[in-house]
C-alpha cells in the first residue's frame, strides 16, 4: 500500500505550486476574515455583517498592515486558530480531490491504441514500406499478401 501513497505523492509534486499559491491566497482572505470578526469582538459590536464587511474591506485595503497587527497582541491567538483550520482543511480537500482522481489500473499514463509492437521494422514482415493500401505514413497492406488482407474501413469513403 505504501508504494501507491508514494505513487500519489509523486504525481502531486507538478500541482504543488499551484496548491501553495491557492493556500496562500485562501490564508490572506482568512486573515482578513480573522481581523474582521477579532475587531468587532474587541469593540464589543456583536456579530454584524455590515460591520465585518466594513473592518474586511479595511483588511484588503492595507493587507501588510493589517498582517502585522494580526501577528501581534491581541490578534494573534484568533488568527493562528483560523490559519491552522484553513491549513487543515485546505489539506483535507486537496487530499480528497487527488485519491478520487488517482487512477488504478496497469494502463496509466500510456497511450491507449497505439501501435508499440512495430519498433524497428517489425511491422514489415506483415506490412510494405513501399506501395500497397495505405494504413500509416511508410505502412501499406500489401495487394500480393497471402492469408488475411482484411481492411477496416473508418468513416465515410464514397469509393472503395
Amino acid at each position: 500500500m505504501s508504494y501507491r501513497i508514494k505513487e500519489i505523492f509523486e504525481r502531486m509534486k507538478k500541482w504543488m505550486p499551484l496548491y501553495i499559491v491557492l493556500w496562500a491566497f485562501i490564508v490572506v482572505v482568512m486573515i482578513g476574515c480573522s481581523y474582521a470578526v477579532r475587531t468587532m469582538q474587541l469593540n464589543n459590536q456583536g456579530i454584524d455583517m455590515n460591520l465585518f464587511i466594513t473592518y474586511f474591506g479595511d483588511a484588503t485595503s492595507d493587507p501588510f498592515g493589517v498582517l502585522g497587527k494580526c501577528l501581534t497582541g491581541d490578534y494573534i491567538g484568533n488568527t493562528l486558530h483560523w490559519i491552522f483550520w484553513t491549513t487543515v482543511a485546505f489539506f483535507i480537500v486537496i487530499l480528497i480531490g487527488t485519491l478520487r482522481n488517482y487512477k488504478n489500473g496497469e494502463y496509466r499514463d500510456i497511450e491507449h491504441g497505439s501501435s508499440d509492437w512495430s519498433k524497428g521494422g517489425e511491422q514489415y514482415r506483415t506490412l510494405s514500406n513501399k506501395k500497397g493500401i495505405i494504413l500509416a505514413e511508410g505502412n501499406y497492406l500489401p495487394l500480393d499478401k497471402r492469408g488475411n488482407v482484411n481492411v477496416l474501413i473508418v468513416g465515410r469513403i464514397r469509393f472503395w
